[in-house]
């Protein structure tokens, strides 16, 4: 249901409005797909992943997703390739988003710094962590933090009452009511 939920446009993310209102910084750069690297933290559920899934529908860039528990540095280095490949004979961007950053090791941070620096890819890292405590400085320096807060439970409760309504991807169709 979760996945099925997932918000497919910024409009349709619930919270965040300082980040995603209408004619707020982060809002703009996606809508002008002038998004540069950037570290997403935040509790779990708090929209991260949907973020980078409508920024990947935004963006005229190549979309690669990686997640950090699993990533190694020759998975990394042909990634890296690529993306300079792809900038080189296309002139076109790579955006790599990389869930659980945090997880990644240092010598595999460092790795990945090195397209960062030189604009191969754009970065958005996603997190639960503590971004100062779990990655390493030269890549904090070169990346945006936005730091996505806990939602409300005004927030939940819209959420919950959206998937209930919602008879195609929801469960609408089920007539589920909940006092709140």
């Amino acid at each position: 249901l979760a996945e099925r939920m997932r918000p497919k446009t910024l409009d349709e993310i619930i919270g965040h409005e300082e980040l995603l209102g209408k004619n707020k910084v982060l809002r703009k750069l996606i809508e002008s797909d002038q998004v540069s690297s950037m570290i997403l933290q935040g509790p779990p559920a708090t929209g991260k992943t949907s973020i980078a899934s409508i920024i990947s529908k935004h963006t005229n860039a190549e979309f690669i997703t990686l997640n950090a528990v699993s990533l190694s540095i020759s998975d990394l280095r042909e990634m890296l390739n690529k993306a300079k490949d792809n900038l080189k004979f296309y002139r076109k961007r790579t955006i790599v988003f990389i869930d659980e950053i945090h997880a990644m090791k240092s010598n595999t941070q460092m790795a990945l710094l090195q397209g960062v620096e030189t604009g191969t890819i754009i970065l958005i890292g996603a997190t639960t962590e503590s971004v100062t405590h779990d990655l390493i400085p030269p890549l904090i320096s070169r990346c945006k933090v936005y730091v996505l807060q806990p939602l409300t439970a005004k927030h939940i409760k819209t959420i919950i009452q959206k998937a209930l309504q919602d008879s195609l991807q929801g469960l609408g169709s089920r007539r589920i009511a909940i006092n709140a």
